[in-house]
């Protein structure tokens, strides 16, 4: 490719990563849906080309629209719960999170949440809600007509707005509360541990076929904390090296299980006011592998 179309696309390459990651949940397929943008864009008559970004924004949403479908069949044959892959953001890899609702796009409970819209409605609703998209441009992206465009927007917003937590706390208050959870799971305090939770809490953990893992939900305060205490108390077992530490994970703070350099876990919260409602357990080396490779 020649240098200015390179350069060009390199300018528009983070954008585009954070769009796939949206659209997926999986840092992986995002980077090859990126890559194939990149290789359709060597292709293309770039003289041709009135708006780099649109141009590269369509082919790369329609790539992911037409993935999804392959992408949902591998999940449906998944060993265990199916949870998004954990990126650390803490650095602005997935652009700017400064509001509750831009963190909200990104956290392990919407991206789970977002695999019950269809591949249009996903598309739809992340560039509007993600990336600020007018649905003339939508339309445009996508081959529909602006008034389908906000009728997929609402049934897709409708959709989410049923599973939204009731609030979410600040950054900072969250971060304490993760804090008071961690000491608790780490010191084996069951009552503190079933105090912090919502009656219903749900506890998922993602091994696939590489780690032993629950294969089923975990659900209520007092089963989700024997689980965790017991999960914490084998940790010393598995190497004297292992330290947790709580990072920014997609856009949230959450606990990092390391072995050294070697990423072994990742546990997300889902808070409902100023209780968790929901875990987010990844184990699974290859969802981990992003992770530990950018998030050093």
């Amino acid at each position: 490719m020649d240098a200015p179309g390179l350069v060009e696309f390199e300018r528009h390459r983070p954008r585009l990563f954070a769009l796939a990651y949206r659209m997926f949940g999986s840092a992986a397929e995002a980077e090859d849906a990126v890559q194939e943008t990149y290789l359709r864009w060597d292709a293309s008559n770039r003289a041709e080309i009135r708006s780099a970004e649109a141009w590269l924004t369509t082919i790369l949403v329609n790539l992911c629209r037409s993935w999804l479908d392959s992408a949902r069949a591998r999940r449906e044959m998944y060993v265990g719960p199916w949870l998004p892959e954990p990126v650390a953001t803490a650095h602005g890899e997935l652009g700017p999170l400064e509001s509750a609702e831009q963190r909200e796009l990104v956290s392990m409970a919407f991206l789970t949440l977002a695999e019950r819209l269809s591949p249009t409605e996903r598309a739809v609703f992340v560039l509007r809600e993600a990336f600020g998209y007018a649905h003339r441009e939508i339309a445009d992206m996508l081959g529909l007509t602006e008034a389908n465009s906000q009728q997929v927007y609402r049934r897709a917003a409708h959709r989410v707005q049923e599973e939204r937590p009731r609030f979410e706390p600040a950054p900072a208050h969250a971060r304490e509360l993760v804090e008071k959870f961690l000491n608790a799971a780490q010191s084996g305090d069951l009552a503190a541990l079933e105090s912090m939770f919502t009656a219903d809490i749900v506890a998922l953990a993602d091994g696939g076929t590489k780690v032993n893992a629950a294969k089923r939900p975990i659900v209520g305060a007092e089963k989700v904390a024997r689980y965790l205490v017991g999960l914490f108390a084998k940790i010393p077992t598995v190497a004297a090296t292992v330290a947790i530490a709580i990072e920014e994970v997609n856009a949230a703070p959450a606990f990092v299980v390391r072995d050294g350099e070697a990423v072994l876990a990742t546990v997300s919260t889902t808070f409902d006011g100023e209780s968790i409602a929901a875990l987010q357990l990844v184990v699974n080396p290859d969802k981990l592998a992003y992770f530990q490779r950018e998030g050093q």
